[in-house]
């Protein structure tokens, strides 16, 4: 996308730590098993703190407390914590500009993360996959802070629709943070599937194939803003993603979890 890339030329991106570069090599690479991933996290221990602190938190839920990694691995599952070692790593990587409030975008980030996770469950979708891909989406609106500052007030400007920062950012800068962040994850090696998804969730059924991830994330995203102006409502869902996604309100409406169920940041935590 060479319109993009030249909008990219300006700024300054993220640089991701050599622990993040080995774990996304992991995610392509078919033979990576769990000692493999454990390695790669035991190397950074401030990761390995930040990641027992999370599998400990109330957002898991566990029966006992884990003390090591390789006992959170078992009882969470390599790519699970996997995807929320890439979550520190990207968190910690990127500079969010003061007029973004840092608790509040990342606490969205992971509610989005949550219900592409609950949604990839009920569409038979790669879980670990979905939740890394939702909590990545908005990264794409610090970078158009940083290259458009001006411009970002405009975005954020309350009352705003769910979805509607997509269709804002699309009129000031040409490109809505999805495309950007499906940019980023081109460049720094992320499988096609993510990059592919990210660049079509804000309108995934104008793609010539329709991708499900991509599906999944257009909803969760929607989900996240509904969650950020009170309790989500899945009747205001639109009812050709959920139709192409063969998912039916009846069947999601007993198990819709609340936000708060997604909210912890406790990867923020000094």
């Amino acid at each position: 996308m060479a319109d993009l890339a030249s909008y990219l030329q300006s700024v300054k991106l993220p640089v991701m730590p050599e622990v993040a570069h080995a774990l996304i090599r992991t995610l392509n690479n078919p033979n990576a098993d769990i000692a493999m991933v454990r390695d790669v996290i035991a190397k950074d221990p401030a990761l390995t703190t930040a990641l027992l602190r999370m599998a400990n938190s109330a957002m898991f839920g566990l029966s006992r407390s884990v003390t090591s990694l390789e006992a959170a691995i078992s009882v969470v599952g390599v790519a699970h914590i996997r995807a929320r070692a890439l979550s520190i790593c990207i968190a910690n990587a990127f500079e969010l500009p003061s007029a973004l409030n840092r608790l509040e975008f990342w606490r969205d980030c992971m509610v989005c993360a949550g219900y592409a996770k609950w949604l990839a469950e009920h569409t038979r979708l790669d879980q670990a996959q979905a939740w890394l891909t939702g909590m990545m989406v908005r990264l794409g609106e610090v970078v158009i802070a940083q290259r458009s500052p001006h411009v970002l007030g405009r975005i954020e400007q309350m009352p705003r629709a769910p979805g509607e920062r997509w269709v804002r950012e699309r009129d000031a800068v040409g490109f809505d943070e999805g495309q950007i962040t499906a940019e980023l994850a081109r460049r720094w090696d992320f499988p096609d599937g993510v990059s592919h998804a990210l660049a079509q969730c804000s309108q995934p059924l104008g793609a010539t194939v329709f991708t499900p991830l991509a599906g999944v994330l257009h909803l969760a995203t929607l989900l996240s803003d509904q969650a950020a102006c009170g309790a989500p409502v899945l009747d205001d869902l639109p009812t050709t993603v959920l139709a192409a996604l063969r998912l039916h309100i009846d069947t999601l409406e007993p198990t819709l979890p609340p936000a708060d169920a997604f909210s912890d940041i406790s990867m923020l935590q000094d």
